[in-house]
Parts: structure tokens; sequence; C-alpha cells
């Protein structure tokens, strides 16, 4: 399909790309594969990928196959993987590698304007590649500009012609599990959010060490019973989402497909267009949960209606324009937290080995959850306060 016809901010229109990520042998329902596989659908012909240590990089990169595959022209995501420890720097160094090619390919073409012409140059250094089309339209030029470099006999014209292809929007995605991102990797992830960087980090939150057992992780939510956490984990889960939006400047959402494929879609998008830091927090079931994975969109819906997992989208691109950049997508908790919990093996079983535990870890859930949203939705009033105060030329508050 010519995705230059397809509208791919649509549900429907979004499935009809290619998906470049596909056959991953990882557990059957998967919480993590769909989004893996949307970031492929949607960027993977331009996507370059870092990919933590875990359970993403294990059917990532099974080899001696590997599930990243090419569409027909032969383009598909270029993927490495890296430690747990060090894969938000790992990405970010693809980052800085492709704006210093990008930079040296279109200072040479500046320098050889007198031999390729204006008219091949300035269309090549003043592309938007916002769309689809844009992309398609600036893959055209560099074709031509290769063919015409290939004529010139200049060391200058030699060097551009191996650089060309940065002529084109490439796409970085940081991706990996919460064991990385809320824990063993925190401090490089930080340090890439507050850089102000092109980035897209995908953290694949099953709040648990999945690949390696099943431990406690700073995601894993409050009354869950983990490997080190077998009476129950006894403090809330850690907000990383928020602690990225105290910067200001980095895009940050979190999603859960089974409770909404459209805000997923959407998030996914406003990411990738955002020009800096994006940090998406995607909600994965997993077989450690102790669910039937048949089941498992089904459970991310439940999990967002009980408010242990809000839903939202922090765009500061909209407070440039005087909008309100945060939005609450999820509807106030309708679920009990008792219900939900009862759900999930994680937390039942606490119930059958220590009743009087897990009843007085799920009030404290139940105040926690209460609180949480009760936080959101002040946050989200002050930010739209905030945006009608600059728009009327007053100090925000």
């Amino acid at each position: 399909v010519d995705r230059r016809t397809i509208k791919i901010d649509t549900i429907k229109g979004s499935q009809f790309l290619q998906p470049l990520f596909e056959f991953s042998g990882a557990c059957g329902g998967c919480g993590e594969t769909p989004y893996v596989k949307l970031v492929s659908q949607l960027f993977g012909d331009r996507a370059l990928i870092a990919n933590a240590t875990g359970c993403s990089s294990i059917y990532g990169g099974n080899l001696p196959t590997t599930p990243w595959t090419k569409d027909p022209n032969g383009r598909g995501p270029a993927w490495s993987n890296s430690l747990f420890e060090d894969n938000a720097e790992f990405g970010y160094g693809f980052r800085l590698t492709l704006d210093k090619q990008t930079q040296a390919a279109r200072e040479l073409l500046q320098a050889l304007v007198d031999r390729l012409g204006e008219g091949t140059v300035r269309p090549l250094l003043d592309a938007d590649q916002s769309t689809e089309q844009g992309i398609f339209d600036q893959r055209a030029r560099v074709a031509d500009l290769k063919v015409k470099l290939a004529s010139i006999d200049d060391d200058r014209a030699r060097r551009l012609l191996s650089l060309a292809d940065f002529l084109v929007k490439k796409s970085v995605w940081i991706i990996g599990g919460d064991g990385w991102a809320y824990d063993i990797g925190y401090g490089g992830l930080d340090h890439v959010v507050a850089s102000g960087r092109n980035v897209n980090i995908l953290v694949l939150d099953t709040e648990v060490y999945s690949n390696t057992g099943g431990q406690c992780s700073k995601a894993t939510p409050i009354g869950a019973v983990a490997k080190f956490a077998a009476g129950g984990k006894p403090a809330a889960k850690k907000d990383l989402g928020l602690m990225a939006m105290t910067y200001g400047t980095a895009y940050v959402a979190t999603v859960a497909m089974g409770y909404s494929d459209l805000q997923t879609l959407r998030a996914f998008l406003e990411a990738e267009a955002y020009d800096g830091p994006s940090l998406i927090v995607a909600y994965s079931h997993c077989i450690a949960h102790g669910i039937d994975m048949a089941r498992g969109m089904q459970n991310q819906k439940a999990v967002v209606e009980s408010g242990f997992f809000p839903l939202y989208r922090f765009n500061p691109a909209l407070a440039a324009e005087g909008k309100n950049p945060f939005k609450l997508d999820s509807k106030a908790p309708s679920l009990p937290v008792a219900d939900f919990m009862k759900m999930e093996t994680r937390f039942s079983m606490l119930f059958k080995s220590n009743p009087a535990e897990a009843e007085r870890l799920m009030k404290i859930a139940e105040e926690y959850v209460r609180r949480k949203y009760d936080f959101y939705t002040r946050l989200e009033k002050l930010y739209a306060e905030n945006a009608a105060a600059m728009a009327a030329g007053r100090p925000a508050s």
C-alpha cells in the first residue's frame, strides 16, 4: 500500500501500514509486542532502535533469526541491543551521530551548489519532512542527487555521496522494559530526557523484571507479589512520567492499548513529531501477572478503569501555542481496586497466603489511586489556567 495515500492517524488507516516486526517468539499474548509492532509500522522504514537488555532484546534478537524485517524497497529498522545500564546513552549516541552526519551532508551540499545548481540544493535543504509525502519527496530528491554526484570528479562529491541518505529524516527509538527505565538505567534515561535532543523513549512497562524471573521493580504497584516482595510490595509505584514532565521540555505520555487504541496511536505520532525528547510509558500485561494471556487487553482496560494506571499526554509544543499541554485521557476510576486486584494472581495470591496483609495493602492502594487521580485532575486544571494566563499576557501561576 502506498503510504502517502493512508490516513495514518486513524486506527484503520495505521493498520494498512506494513509491520516491519514479525514472528517474534515472545510469550503468547505478550503485552509488549503490539507497541513494538506499532513503532515498526509507523516509523520502521526510517528508524534506528536502541534496545535495552530484557524481554524485548531477547525476542527482538533471537538469532540466527530476527523478527525485524524490511519493506519491498529494502528499508527497515536498524536495530541493536545494549546493556541494562547504558541503553539510553547508547540511543543518545545514535542521535548525536545522525545529527553530525546530517550537518556534514548539508554543509557539503552548500559547498557544491556551483556544481549541482541552486534548483537541486535548495529543495533538499528546505524540505518539509513532517509527513509521509514529504519524506517520499525527499527520498526522490536524494536519489536524483546521487545520480548527479556520481558524475562529479570531486572529493567533496564522493563524501556527500556516502552521506546523502542522512538528508532524509531518521527516527531514533530507545526501547526497554521497566527494569531498565525505572531502575538500572534510570540515571542515563534521566540524562537523555534532560538533554533536549530529539529521541523517542518507549518503556514497555510490565511492572516487574519479566525476563530475569519476575523480580520486583520500582514499577511494581503496591500490594503486588513478586520475587523480593513475597509479602506484597509495600510502597507505591514510581511515577516515571511525572518526573520527566518536571523538565517542561519533554513530551510524555502513558498509554494502554487495551483501554484506548486511538489514544495510544495519537501518543506515538505526537511523540515522534515532537522536536525534542519524548517518553512513552506503555502498560504491558505479562505472563508474570498470573492472568489468562488471551484476555490481556481486557486486563489492560481494567487496570486503567481501576485508577492504577491513569492515561495522559503532555505536549510542551502546545504550551508554546497558548494551549493546555496536559491532557488527562482516562476517566475517573470506575472499577473497585479490590475487583481489579482479584483478577490477577500477582495480587490475589496474597489474599490467600496473608489475608490480613492483603486487606491492609488493598486499602492503602485504594487511597493511593484516589489521590493520584485527584492530583492529575488538578494538574490538568492548573496547566489550563496557566495556558489561559499566558495567552492573555498574564504571568502563569
